[in-house]
């Protein structure tokens, strides 16, 4: 529970309903369409910007709430303007603009015109926006995409864009992201929310705002006879104009910095400095407060009667034969739980498509051989109730999808996978997931190593969080005995043991690649290197390390030397520290503890001995969070090194960064450390 907590301390604020002097109205918009600024074609302008492929100038987001046909309705207007930068950047003359629709309903586009705009020989040239470079897209059965392109950018072309989208769904408030991964000058969003919706608004991210004005205003609502609005009891005779007072916010940022990807991190909108709107209830006039936000039991029940969730849980009764034959064999309720996960891993092929629900019946996918991971880990969690075990499902989000926090309204459109939870009968919990060949019971694939998720029940009041912290770490040993010659070449033999999610990792990479190409990347950029002879153990044993045996040997010079220099750990140890960037905002998350285990043994040639030799180390983390320890100890004609490494914890906050990458560029110092021998005189 270390990251929720982490995250809502470091990124999320809830936006403040206070209110400020009305100063809101008076502020011009940012951007005027169709007027670029000369200094935008200057290149001085862009000095600071040079190594990013293009940058926001101006990027700026409208809402407001207007009343017709007896309805409130949402429209958002936005313009952006961009400047190219280089080739890379073209990318951005594409837009995407999501439109939501349901039923009869659909949010609609309109006033979309673009210009580019080039310097040529001194004089401004713009290209109109054509009509046929705009296309349309359906990304899920609720959203359409509009897509457009702008015409002949080119390298130091400034784009601008603007467009309308008329919303009849007032839970689908426009969210704003003021960050994006090129640098941005200013970006700027207004939100005009009559009294009557309550909207929870949740800002995250380490930009903070420039401006934040949050005060009252009034807008002007024609009601005409015999209407009215949403359960307000004023009406009109025949028709009449009331105001209705309307809470005006304005937010904006300057000079954010680009948004850049580390290592080791979840998605980036985890991050990215942006806010997002959630509506939580409606109070109209003379009436009580109506929450529309869901409540986690509502989830809960909408969720097991919905016929792709809970109602695949009921139809594995196909199934009935083979359980039983199943649990016939098998003595032990471990055993017969990893068989039934066995049977469900190996008879469905994951299609790469993860979502909670099904694309339709479970039975269709087992027959088909083929399935999403819902199809599949809902066909699981069914095959293991049909067996008698109490198994139900865990939804969850994957790391590229976003956290979810517990603290965070109940928000079903959070959760984007589904897993299943077995409570076995001497009470121990385990966690499953079928869609990989190669994954044992008990442990879930690494996209799904993301904080919490929420265990779902037969009776809402027995549902839970349930942490996903994975139980297995990841585990790497290797012990390596060589035998040097007066050359400096060596030859030898490598024992390698991957481990817990190291295993998943090789296997996935064995299975794709092949034994041959598998052993042929062990050679990479092991310049001398040759390998004889390899073999691959407890290939299938998927509960067990993958173990790799081989013999291999390294070219030393043309001739003996008085003097040999060795970093015999260049090719077994840390080569390079991961983390380059001196600051970081966010947690490091690798997913799971890790353990380095490194033991070396070099039978020195004959006639020469130690002169140079590293010294112990031991190294500590703050807070136990992990060790390093390295030891180099000759002997009679032999020099044994060994090499301990150990990560105590999946998760290390911002805080810890620095000492997290100092501990790391120590511990690579170390192994690339240069042992000297010299033959006796």
């Amino acid at each position: 529970m270390m990251l929720p907590i982490l995250r809502r301390l470091a990124l999320l604020a809830v936006v403040s309903g206070g209110l400020m002097p009305a100063a809101l109205a008076q502020a011009p918009e940012p951007i005027k369409f169709g007027k670029p600024n000369p200094e935008d074609f200057d290149p001085k302008s862009f000095i600071a910007d040079s190594t990013a492929e293009a940058v926001v100038l101006c990027d700026y987001g409208n809402s407001r709430f207007v009343y017709s046909e007896d309805d409130f309705h949402i429209v958002f207007d936005r313009v952006t303007r961009i400047k190219i930068l280089k080739k890379s950047g073209y990318d951005r003359a594409t837009v995407k603009v999501p439109l939501y629709h349901k039923n009869t309903s659909e949010e609609r586009l309109s006033k979309l015109r673009g210009f580019t705009y080039n310097m040529v020989n001194g004089q401004l040239v713009k290209e109109k926006l054509a009509s046929e470079a705009i296309f349309r897209e359906e990304a899920s059965p609720n959203v359409t995409i509009r897509k457009f392109t702008l015409p002949n950018v080119r390298e130091n072309s400034v784009i601008e864009f603007a467009y309308t989208v008329t919303s009849d769904f007032t839970f689908n408030f426009q969210d704003w992201q003021f960050q994006d991964d090129i640098p941005v000058r200013w970006s700027e969003y207004r939100a005009s929310i009559p009294k009557y919706y309550d909207y929870k608004m949740m800002m995250q991210g380490y930009a903070t705002a420039d401006v934040s004005e949050h005060t009252t205003g009034t807008m002007q609502v024609t009601v005409r006879e015999g209407g009215g609005f949403a359960g307000n009891t004023r009406v009109a005779s025949s028709s009449a104009t009331i105001p209705v007072e309307v809470k005006e916010h304005r937010w904006a940022m300057k000079n954010v910095p680009a948004f850049r990807d580390e290592p080791f991190m979840t998605s980036s909108k985890d991050y990215i400095s942006r806010i997002d709107f959630e509506l939580a209830g409606v109070q109209w006039e003379d009436q009580p407060y109506r929450a529309v936000a869901n409540t986690w039991d509502k989830i809960n029940e909408e969720l097991l009667d919905h016929e792709n969730f809970g109602g695949q849980l009921k139809r594995c009764s196909f199934l009935k034969d083979q359980l039983t034959s199943l649990m016939a064999k098998e003595t032990t309720p471990a055993a017969q739980v990893a068989a039934i996960h066995s049977l469900v891993r190996k008879t469905i092929k994951h299609d790469g498509n993860n979502w909670m629900y099904s694309s339709g019946p479970v039975r269709k996918a087992y027959d088909q051989h083929r399935g999403s991971s819902a199809d599949i880990n809902l066909l699981l969690i069914a095959a293991l109730r049909e067996a008698g075990f109490q198994a139900n499902p865990v939804l969850l989000s994957t790391r590229d999808h976003g956290f979810v926090e517990p603290e965070i309204m109940p928000l079903l459109s959070r959760f984007n996978y589904v897993v299943a939870h077995v409570t076995m009968p001497d009470g121990k919990e385990v966690m499953a997931d079928a869609t990989d060949e190669l994954l044992p019971v008990g442990m879930l694939p690494t996209r799904c190593l993301n904080s919490v998720g929420r265990l779902i029940m037969p009776t809402a009041s027995a549902s839970r969080w349930i942490s996903l912290a994975p139980q297995q770490r990841l585990t790497e040993y290797q012990k390596i005995q060589l035998t040097l010659d007066e050359k400096g070449g060596y030859s030898g033999k490598v024992h390698a043991e991957h481990g817990g999610y190291a295993a998943l990792m090789q296997r996935d990479k064995l299975r794709d690649r092949g034994e041959k190409k598998f052993v042929e990347e062990l050679l990479k950029g092991r310049e001398g290197w040759s390998i004889d002879k390899y073999q691959f153990l407890q290939r299938d044993a998927l509960e067990k390390p993958l173990t790799l045996d081989y013999e291999m040997t390294v070219a030393g010079g043309e001739a003996p030397a008085g003097t040999l220099y060795l970093r015999p750990l260049m090719h077994f140890g840390n080569s390079r520290n991961p983390f380059v960037h001196e600051n970081r905002l966010f947690p490091v998350d690798f997913g799971f503890p890790m353990d380095e285990i490194l033991i070396l043994t070099i039978n020195l040639p004959v006639g020469y001995e130690v002169e140079e030799l590293p010294k112990p180390t031991s190294l500590m983390l703050p807070d136990n969070g992990g060790r390093f320890v390295f030891q180099a100890q000759p002997e009679a004609g032999i020099l044994q090194i060994t090499s301990r490494l150990n990560l105590s914890r999946p998760i290390y906050s911002a805080d810890e960064y620095s000492s997290l990458r100092e501990f790391y560029r120590l511990v690579v110092a170390k192994q690339m450390e240069q042992i000297v021998l010299k033959k006796k005189s």
